[in-house]
């Protein structure tokens, strides 16, 4: 189980931060004091609080709220590194660690993506925004040593209690930095579009059962499905109805993943965005353009924030899976790409330490040399720097799938391309016969010729570029199509083809070659019976033309001279998204075996890519 539990992705602090008391920095330079900090109704949330030794000064407070543990446990135990990042942590913080309510050593009911309460109304309205507030206001006034300053981090689960924190409205609360954040669990996670993310299914139980008592231990068990093949896993099982039979009711998030499979009240009110407004804290948001897991909560947050606060307001968005920011690897290699060297580190040194130096420590004065937009070039492997995120100098480029090309050009005869979707027979999600761990990362930059070579995968580009281009923005597509059936899923990738001259590099998989690489850009999934409104599912009629609008995230990625852009087109993505029966069925977690169907499904050439191109 701690093995389990120390290779997963949302135990991103467990991966940091794995107890070392031999040779401890930490043990050497921090004092360690564990509390239970009672909150407005009563409950106690445990605490540990680490601060440095040398108290001929004061320091300001860094906290992150965790529902993933905040051990080691014990006042004689100590991580192996606290803070951000090593940088910060011998510059010199309080840095504060919190189990949040409901998990391992704190009081109260775990309510997963709690939703927040804008009105509250007696003591007993709590949430995470009061469960911060009431945490801030204990620690500036009993712990020793603090300059009345406060900051919050967390990359993706903590990342949303980061963001959190705005809504907690302490005035001690001066600079926040949400990484990899959680802004809704019906796009990030679990779901894509209202498609379900059946790669993420294993980490149910990390959200599902209720614990009974204080535990430094987990309360859940994961799965072991006997098979280090996911892919024949999840095809022989079938129906998700059938996956019962490995979580029962009392996994209460399995439940609520079936009962909710639309976007419906339960998960609108635990999306955050809606409610950032007027910030005041200064913010660094940070992501990921390859993050499987948490690239829609990151940028949507700043660009929510931006629109809607007069706030610092800063994102900082590199060539990184989730949470490699806080890694310390000499090189960042995602897949087969490898994106340059101490990448992290200069995050860490330049970026990130320099954010909370200037609002927690020179309470923002002087002069902050953080420009608005920190942004990585995933093609031409360099950082860039914007005063706007996207930046100003774009304008929209449409691209049309017309003949198995992408066309500037939009032909007047609207003629097609189709295909055959077999449920039985899905198109992988990556070529690798693997047991997937908690979460994907590497089919993010994959490979995708073997996709190309499908019969049930479309495959348009251009022509090979005379010029470098580069797209910095949001991606949409906007499919003209049809089906056979009554539902379907459209699945759009932008690919990045090298040319057959590309160099080999020491990164890429013994089985593959550079030459003529097929590097995915950005991917996304569009659940058909969602294409007018996520709440209210609608069927096609069958064989009727219809519009599909699928927005992709933003990319920033210059396409070389040389190279070339291609989409794919495909309508199963297996088992990274769950199988769409094709024929229209009220609730899919609950379909039947006979529901599931061959279908017939059509592209039509006035089908177009709107891309954001920098000029």
């Amino acid at each position: 189980m701690k093995k389990l539990l120390s290779i997963s992705l949302f135990f991103i602090g467990a991966i940091l931060f794995a107890q070392d008391n031999k040779t401890n920095y930490v043990s050497d330079n921090y004092t360690k004091k564990e509390v239970h900090i009672k909150m407005r109704d009563g409950a106690e949330l445990f605490t540990s609080i680490y601060t440095p030794k040398d108290v001929s000064k004061k320091y300001p407070i860094i906290m992150q709220r965790t529902p993933y543990n905040s051990g080691p446990y014990g006042e004689n135990q100590f991580k192996k590194s606290i803070s951000p990042s090593e940088t910060m942590m011998k510059e010199g913080y309080i840095v504060v660690y919190q189990d949040v309510r409901g998990r391992f050593m704190s009081d109260g009911l775990y309510d997963n993506m709690r939703g927040f309460i804008p009105n509250k109304k007696g003591k007993k309205d709590t949430d995470e925004a009061s469960d911060t507030y009431d945490t801030i206001d204990w620690l500036v006034k009993n712990v020793a040593h603090n300059n009345g300053n406060v900051g919050t981090w967390g990359i993706s689960y903590p990342g949303f209690y980061a963001t959190y924190s705005l809504l907690s409205n302490h005035p001690a609360l001066k600079a926040v930095s949400p990484q990899a954040c959680i802004a809704d669990f019906f796009f990030d996670d679990f779901h894509h579009n209202g498609a379900y993310l059946l790669s993420y299914w294993k980490v149910t139980p990390l959200f599902g059962p209720q614990k009974t008592k204080r535990t430094t231990e987990p309360w859940y068990k994961f799965t072991n499905t006997g098979t280090n093949d996911d892919y024949q896993f999840f095809l022989n099982a079938g129906p998700l109805s059938n996956l019962d039979r490995y979580y029962g009711k009392e996994d209460e998030f399995w439940q609520q993943l079936k009962d909710h499979s639309s976007y419906d009240d339960f998960w609108q009110k635990r999306g955050i965005l809606q409610h950032l407004k007027n910030i005041k804290p200064a913010v660094m948001t940070v992501g990921g353009w390859f993050d499987a897991e948490d690239l829609y909560g990151p940028l949507n947050t700043y660009s929510t924030i931006e629109k809607s606060s007069k706030n610092y307001n800063t994102i900082v968005m590199g060539p990184w899976s989730h949470g490699d920011w806080a890694r310390n690897s000499a090189k960042q290699v995602i897949g087969n790409i490898n994106f340059g060297d101490s990448i992290s580190g200069f995050y860490q040194k330049n970026i990130e330490a320099n954010f909370f130096r200037h609002f927690l420590k020179n309470n923002g004065k002087g002069e902050n040399k953080l420009p608005e937009a920190y942004v990585f070039d995933s093609g031409a492997k360099e950082w860039k720097t914007f005063n706007t995120w996207p930046p100003q100098n774009t304008a929209k480029q449409d691209f049309f799938l017309q003949d198995n090309r992408l066309s500037k050009m939009a032909k007047k005869n609207f003629a097609f391309e189709e295909f055959i979707s077999d449920p039985k027979k899905p198109v992988p999600y990556s070529e690798d016969i693997k047991q997937q761990g908690l979460t994907p990362r590497k089919y993010m930059t994959d490979d995708q010729r073997f996709a190309a070579r499908r019969p049930d995968v479309l495959v348009f580009e251009t022509e090979v570029l005379a010029d470098d281009t580069t797209l910095a923005g949001e991606i949409l597509a906007k499919l003209q199509v049809s089906t056979t059936g009554t539902d379907a899923d459209w699945i759009v990738k932008v690919i990045d083809v090298f040319p057959s001259d590309e160099p080999e590099t020491k990164e890429v998989a013994p089985y593959l070659k550079m030459s003529n690489y097929h590097m995915m850009v950005r991917s996304e999934v569009m659940r058909g019976r969602f294409r007018n409104s996520f709440s209210k599912p609608e069927p096609f009629v069958a064989n009727e033309k219809t519009a599909v609008n699928i927005k992709l995230q933003d990319v920033f990625h210059t396409f070389k001279k040389g190279h070339k852009i291609q989409i794919q087109v495909q309508s199963t993505w297996f088992p990274l998204i769950d199988l769409n029966p094709q024929t229209f069925v009220e609730n899919i977690f609950y379909a039947k075996p006979e529901d599931f169907k061959k279908q017939t499904h059509r592209i039509y050439n006035d089908s177009k890519i709107e891309f954001t191109v920098l000029k």
